[in-house]
């Protein structure tokens, strides 16, 4: 049993030509299944929707959908573009298939009014027929979904969640307020750092890209906090946490390639014009202590 809810954001891995690599795609579904996670966010940041073919992000719903059907599994979908009419394009090629949800960021590029976000974000959720959760990302969007413009958002009937990547602490001033306000707004955060820390304080629902590397980690915070083991997750923290720094040590979506490659888990996460690593860097990101424990005893796949 574990306390704490865990939806990994997921890469999308690709062929040499920026296909779907569809192996790749069951076999990072099998890895997080088989290690305890069993909720996934499609084409979020580490998905890299954006920089993906209209034909590939097609390819990876479909095959997304068909692989958890049947299973016990939370599926969501990232819609989110650089402006309503093409987020709502992506909304209506999702209406055709029932997901548990559409995760909607905000446009980029050029930066929206407050009631300008009011208005995109209720347009598209009377458009989606799936519930639409909203994803605050300002470090990437540069656009900040302020706290009135949530709580206004979150009277509509089909706007069920957030997804918060911001300050923990504009996080709990969230939470706190929706409920006093008794709006049921679902809050999902982003804290891969403080995982530990704050399912200790009662948030539980965390959604991270670095998930898709580590989810026997992550699976394992999760149990030793079911136990009052929070030694033990600290432990799983500190090796996240230090995971997480070997990345940007190495270019983060150039090195998630290699340490998913290493886990035996084959495609390229790194659509152009990323560079993938040279044979020295691999072998020099293979040999850091901390990919050294996390990949011991696996097969690597080219």
């Amino acid at each position: 049993m574990s306390q704490g809810y865990f939806i990994t954001a997921m890469g999308t891995p690709l062929t040499a030509d920026e296909q779907l690599h569809e192996e790749g795609l069951d076999a990072q579904f099998a890895d997080q299944f088989n290690n305890g996670i069993n909720a996934y966010l499609m084409a979020g940041t580490m998905g890299l929707m954006q920089l993906l073919s209209d034909q590939t992000y097609q390819k990876l719903i479909e095959r997304s959908v068909a692989w958890c059907a049947g299973k016990k599994t939370e599926l969501m979908i990232g819609v989110g573009d650089a402006s309503f009419a093409r987020s709502r394009d992506r909304i209506q090629f999702v209406n055709q298939f029932k997901v548990d949800g559409v995760v909607v960021l905000t446009p980029y590029f050029i930066q929206f009014t407050q009631p300008e976000l009011l208005e995109y974000y209720r347009s598209l959720a009377d458009v989606s027929k799936n519930p639409v959760y909203l994803y605050d990302l300002p470090v990437r969007t540069r656009s900040k979904v302020e706290m009135s413009t949530v709580l206004e958002l979150a009277k509509h009937p089909n706007i069920k969640g957030i997804k918060v990547s911001d300050e923990l602490t504009y996080t709990r001033q969230l939470i706190d307020t929706l409920h006093r306000q008794n709006l049921p707004l679902r809050v999902i955060i982003a804290q891969p750092d403080l995982m530990d820390l704050t399912i200790r304080h009662g948030i539980y629902e965390q959604l991270d890209g670095m998930f898709a590397m580590a989810p026997e980690w992550v699976s394992g915070i999760g149990q030793c906090a079911a136990r009052g083991d929070w030694a033990g997750a600290a432990k799983h923290q500190q090796n996240l946490s230090l995971l997480k720094q070997t990345l940007i040590k190495y270019t983060i979506f150039p090195a998630f390639t290699a340490v998913m490659n290493f886990r035996g888990l084959p495609g390229n996460y790194a659509p152009r014009p990323y560079k993938v690593l040279t044979e020295a860097q691999r072998e020099e990101l293979r040999n850091e202590p901390i990919v050294k424990l996390l990949t011991a005893g696996r097969k690597a796949a080219r």
